[in-house]
C-alpha cells in the first residue's frame, strides 16, 4: 500500500555510507589510472588531467544539484525528458552540429565542452521507463501490448543512435526498458518472445553491416588479424597477461605506450589490469558489484513502502551501471566484441563523467527520500523496512 507520506523535499538528506565509499573510490581510482594511462603523451599529458579534474569536478556539482530535485518532479517530466532526449539524438545528426569522432557523429560541443548525447538518453530512458511501469504496472504483467508500447519509443532512439553510428548504446537502452519491464512482472513468454525478436534483429544489424561484423569475427579470433582488425582486444589480452597477480606497477604499464587505443577511455580497465593485476582487477569488479548491490537494496526499500516509481528508478540504475560496467569489462577481457562504452564513474570523458555523476545522485534522493518517509512512519511498520 503507497504512503501518503511522500516529501516535496527532504529536511535533512541522508546519504548511504557504503554506497559513498564505493563511488568516491571509483572516482578515485579511476582519476589515477586516467592519469597513468595518459603519462606517455607528454606535455599533453598533463592536460588530460587537468581535464579530467574538470570533468570530476562538473559532474559533482551537477549531481549536487539532482539531489535538490524531488523525485516526484522526475516523475512529473519523465516523458518530456525522454521526447528531449530524442530531439538531442536529431540534433546530432544535423550536419555541421554534430562533432564527428573516429566515424562516429556522437557528440555536441557546447561552449568547447564536448557531450556524447547517447549519455543522456540512457539517463532519461531509466527515468521514462520508471515511469511507464508505474503508471501501467498491472497492464504489462497482463498484456502484451503494453510491453511493446514503449519499445516503439525505444525503437526510434535505437535506430537515431544506429545512425551515429552507436551499437553499444542501442543496447543498454533496451536493456534498462527490458530488465525493468522483467522486474515489474511481465509474463516470462512475452519477456522472452519479446528479447528473441530483439536478438533476431541485432544479429541482422551485425550481418548487414560489414563493420560489425568484422568486430564479431576479430573479437572470435583476435590473433588471426592482430594487426588489424584484432589489434585491439591483442594488446588488451597482453596487458591482462602482463599483470598477473599484482600487477607490474602503477605507471609501469607499457601497452599504454602507443599500443593500446583508446587506453584511457574505452581500454581503461586493461591498464588497470596491467599496472594493479589482478588484485586491482578484482577491486574493481567488487566496487560495481557492491554498487549493483546498494542500488537493488534502496529499491526494494523504496517497493516495500509502495514507492513505485522511486523503486524502479533505482532498479533501473543498478541495471544500467551494472550491465555497462559488465560489458566494458568484458570487451576489455576478450570475451565480448567491442562495443566502445566507457567505465562508468571511471573512463576519461567529460560528457559521460556529467551524466553518471547525475545518475549517482538520483540514487542517492531516492534512498534520502526512502529514508525521510521511513522516518516519519509508525515504529511498528518502519522497523520493516531496511536499507
Amino acid at each position: 500500500m503507497k504512503t501518503n507520506l511522500k516529501p516535496s523535499r527532504v529536511g535533512r538528506f541522508h546519504y548511504e555510507p557504503l554506497l559513498v565509499v564505493v563511488v568516491f573510490s571509483l572516482l578515485l581510482i579511476g582519476y589515477v589510472m586516467v592519469g597513468s594511462a595518459s603519462l606517455h603523451k607528454g606535455a599533453d599529458a598533463f592536460n588530460y588531467i587537468k581535464r579530467q579534474s574538470l570533468n570530476i569536478g562538473i559532474g559533482l556539482f551537477a549531481g549536487f544539484f539532482v539531489t535538490k530535485i524531488s523525485i516526484k518532479t522526475w516523475e512529473k517530466h519523465s516523458q518530456i525528458l525522454f521526447l528531449v532526449g530524442l530531439m538531442l539524438l536529431i540534433i546530432v545528426l544535423i550536419p555541421g552540429v554534430g562533432v564527428k569522432v573516429n566515424g562516429s557523429t556522437r557528440w555536441l560541443s557546447i561552449f568547447g565542452f564536448r557531450f556524447q548525447v547517447s549519455e543522456a538518453v540512457k539517463y532519461f530512458s531509466v527515468i521514462y521507463m520508471a515511469g511507464y511501469v508505474t503508471r501501467h504496472q498491472k497492464a504489462i504483467r497482463d498484456s502484451a501490448f503494453s510491453l511493446l508500447k514503449p519499445m516503439v519509443l525505444f525503437g526510434v532512439a535505437c535506430v537515431l543512435l544506429l545512425l551515429e553510428p552507436d551499437f553499444g548504446s542501442s543496447v543498454v537502452i533496451l536493456t534498462i526498458a527490458m530488465g525493468i519491464m522483467y522486474l515489474v512482472g511481465a509474463r516470462l513468454i512475452q519477456f522472452i518472445t519479446l528479447l528473441g525478436v530483439l536478438s533476431f534483429l541485432a544479429s541482422v544489424l551485425v550481418y548487414i553491416a560489414p563493420y560489425r561484423m568484422k568486430r564479431v569475427t576479430s573479437f572470435l579470433d583476435p590473433f588471426a588479424d592482430a594487426k588489424d582488425t584484432g589489434y585491439q582486444l591483442v594488446h588488451a589480452l597482453i596487458s591482462f597477461g602482463r599483470g598477473e597477480w599484482s600487477g607490474v606497477g602503477l605507471g609501469s604499464g607499457i601497452e599504454k605506450l602507443f599500443y593500446l587505443p583508446e587506453g584511457h577511455t574505452d581500454f581503461l580497465f586493461s591498464v588497470i589490469a596491467e599496472e594493479l593485476g589482478l588484485v586491482g582487477v578484482l577491486t574493481i569488479i567488487c566496487l560495481f558489484t557492491v554498487f549493483v548491490w546498494r542500488a537493488f537494496v534502496i529499491a526494494e526499500a523504496a517497493e516495500q513502502i509502495g514507492e513505485k516509481f522511486s523503486a524502479y528508478i533505482a532498479y533501473g540504475l543498478g541495471i544500467w551501471f551494472g550491465f555497462q560496467s559488465l560489458v566494458n569489462m568484458g570487451v576489455n577481457m576478450g570475451v565480448l566484441p567491442t562495443k566502445g562504452l566507457t567505465l562508468p564513474l571511471m573512463s576519461y570523458g567529460g560528457g559521460s563523467m556529467l551524466v553518471m555523476c547525475c545518475a549517482v545522485a538520483l540514487l542517492f534522493r531516492v534512498h534520502s527520500e526512502v529514508e525521510e518517509i521511513k522516518a516519519n512512519m509508525p515504529k511498528e511498520r518502519s522497523k520493516w523496512v531496511s536499507v
